[in-house]
């Protein structure tokens, strides 16, 4: 033997084990574990699945929250969001006794001026008026909610346009038919040409289009929103505010047979933008505070993102904690099939402990032996699981689509709970194993 093989050999390491006598531990250990290959593969599936279930769920349910947190954060979280809301039928009052109605619910622009004049903190205040029409390009009819806005819309709600642009302040002073097209219209009004220049019919007005907007993927939707996930909620056309009030005014009627109903709402959706991020919950209470001083009803709806956006990251570490434990569980499960597996092989090795024992083995080498066998095995089943467990969710958000996201820390948890599992569930018939009397162990057949 050489001097660095010798000087290798005489390394000793913790507990006064030395090299040699753990390499040839894990060469007995792999002997060992190969002569039972079937066994050992089917012990190891419990850890595999366990690890793969823990970097999976834990995958699938990052992806969810972060599609959630985005959604949320495309609000603006310096932003608070007000709705108007529909009363229920029973609230609406008849027009002397005759078969009509004008109900009036809703933001109103006295309620931005006392929101303006009387909360300080507050810098910039987006109004929004929605109407639902279908939006026609010759024979091409999609059913679109129209949005007159404003023109610093994009910087508030942080919507981009990608092609073209969004209209200026002169163009809604001078009420121009002018529109900007949500990035799901174009494929379905303009499927071969580019929609800039052109233009688009609204009942019997025409609008010149100037701007296409980036896809949003149902980012408008909040908690309580009032947008539904179809194809056509997600269709939406921006026009300015002053335009929408030229054609369409304050009531917007409805005729049905035998009787006419109209609603008044001068605004539909108000977001106002707050100076600071600190200030965001106090705003919000002012303005809640502003409102129901000013509105008998409740005809309108609050919606903060910053707090929606607190509740979604509480929801997600919640979910978190679920999942790593049920996952968690599928690792137990395995540490039990391992532990199992080893106490069998402990009775049916018990002829060959007693020779070694014999032979001069300490009961420190027998405990390795068993260690060496239990770690490899869960080991082994780790490094399957973790490659299993990165695979899945890439199937999944290719077939399924949906979003998934692998953090760094997902596989080397698992992992290492894997290997921990192993330790722990070895440990008993390890030390079992070692207790043998040598005597008894040679007499057994």
């Amino acid at each position: 033997m050489s001097v660095t093989n010798r000087h290798i050999h005489g390394i000793r390491l913790p507990g006064g084990l030395s090299v040699a006598r753990l390499r040839r531990a894990v060469r007995l250990g792999i002997r060992s574990l190969w002569l039972h290959r079937l066994r050992s593969l089917l012990t190891v599936l419990g850890i595999v699945f366990g690890v793969c279930s823990v970097i999976s769920m834990l995958a699938i349910g990052e992806g969810a929250s972060y599609e959630a947190q985005e959604q949320i954060k495309s609000l603006g979280s310096q932003n608070i969001i007000l709705r108007s809301v529909k009363p229920p039928d029973s609230e609406k009052v008849s027009n002397q006794g005759r078969q009509s109605y004008v109900l009036q619910y809703g933001i109103t622009y006295a309620d931005v001026g006392r929101i303006r004049a009387t909360i300080p903190g507050v810098t910039v205040i987006l109004p929004a008026r929605n109407i639902r029409d279908y939006v026609w390009n010759i024979t091409r009819r999609v059913d679109c909610e129209m949005i007159g806005t404003v023109p610093w819309y994009p910087a508030m709600r942080n919507h981009r346009v990608v092609s073209g642009r969004f209209f200026t302040q002169d163009e809604m002073e001078r009420q121009a038919s002018v529109c900007v097209l949500g990035a799901e219209m174009v494929p379905r009004l303009f499927p071969i040409k580019s929609p800039l220049g052109r233009h688009v019919r609204v009942a019997g007005d025409y609008y010149q289009v100037i701007g296409v907007m980036e896809a949003r993927g149902g980012a408008g939707e909040t908690e309580g929103g009032a947008e539904q996930k179809d194809k056509s909620a997600a269709c939406r056309m921006f026009i300015p505010l002053e335009t929408v009030k030229l054609r369409y005014g304050e009531v917007l009627m409805r005729r049905r047979s035998g009787s006419f109903e109209a609603e008044r709402v001068q605004l539909h959706e108000l977001t106002v933008k707050v100076a600071s991020l600190d200030e965001v919950i106090n705003v919000a209470g002012a303005i809640r505070a502003v409102m129901e001083r000013n509105h008998k009803n409740k005809d309108y709806q609050i919606d903060v993102p910053l707090e929606m956006l607190r509740r979604a990251e509480r929801t997600k570490d919640i979910f978190n904690i679920v999942l790593g434990s049920i996952a968690a569980i599928s690792l137990l499960v395995g540490g039990i099939g391992i532990m199992n597996i080893m106490l069998a092989s402990v009775t049916e090795r018990t002829r060959e402990i007693g020779i070694r024992r014999a032979l001069g083995a300490r009961r420190r080498d027998i405990v390795v032996q068993f260690l060496v066998e239990t770690v490899l095995l869960s080991g082994i089943g780790g490094i399957m699981g973790v490659l299993l467990g990165i695979t899945i969710p890439l199937i999944v958000s290719h077939v399924a689509g949906m979003k998934t996201i692998i953090t760094l820390w997902s596989p080397l948890l698992a992992f290492s709970i894997s290997a921990l599992v192993g330790v722990i569930f070895g440990i008993y018939p390890a030390v079992r194993a070692a207790n043998m009397d040598p005597v008894e162990a040679l007499r057994n057949e």
